[in-house]
């Protein structure tokens, strides 16, 4: 039981924010790709012409990568949406290498990206909530707790299930308090 408890410890890592302005975007950005090629593409199948697409510039991306090694094993993207005077926060590309993903990663990811989408929202003069939506693989076996993992943090379905990238998918939407 002592070495289960042992395998859960994390390894030592961090999480760095790579904005639009950052120094090193081009090859940061390029090790979250990689990532997610490795995920998305190599290891679910999905065709690598859809995995890089119009919002990869834009976009902010979080890397998870080791230390002191600088290995990246995990990453996630945001973008802001501006919708008929609504807006919300895109929360897109969540993965974690298969080997990291005990770790819990993925959550500690999400949880870095609704921070941001908070500050941004504040900093935007929004008071009450920020909404963040995301589009959950929905039936593939190797994502079937990607839905629940998603309601963890209080994002709820909406709508019917949709077809994203030639695989069965659920908008999840989440509205996050800006109380202090």
């Amino acid at each position: 039981m002592a070495d289960d408890a042992a395998l859960r410890v994390p390894p030592t890592h961090e999480i760095i924010v790579v904005p639009l302005e950052h120094e090193d975007r081009h090859a940061l950005l390029q090790q979250c790709i990689q990532v997610r090629i490795a995920v998305f593409v190599t290891e679910q199948g999905f065709p690598l012409e859809v995995e890089v697409d119009e919002h990869d510039p834009t976009a902010t991306h979080w890397l998870l990568r080791l230390l002191p090694s600088l290995k990246p094993i995990g990453t996630i993207r945001a973008h802001k949406v501006e919708n008929a005077g609504s807006s919300y926060y895109k929360l897109a590309r969540l993965v974690v290498l298969k080997e990291y993903r005990h770790y819990k990663f993925g959550c500690n990811l999400v949880l870095a990206l609704h921070d941001w989408a908070k500050d941004h929202a504040r900093n935007s003069g929004v008071t009450d909530f920020v909404k963040v939506v995301c589009h959950s693989q929905a039936v593939r076996a190797d994502s079937a707790g990607a839905v629940a993992f998603y309601r963890k943090f209080g994002y709820e379905e909406e709508g019917d299930l949709f077809d994203e990238d030639g695989e069965p998918h659920q908008k999840m939407v989440s509205r996050l308090s800006l109380a202090e």
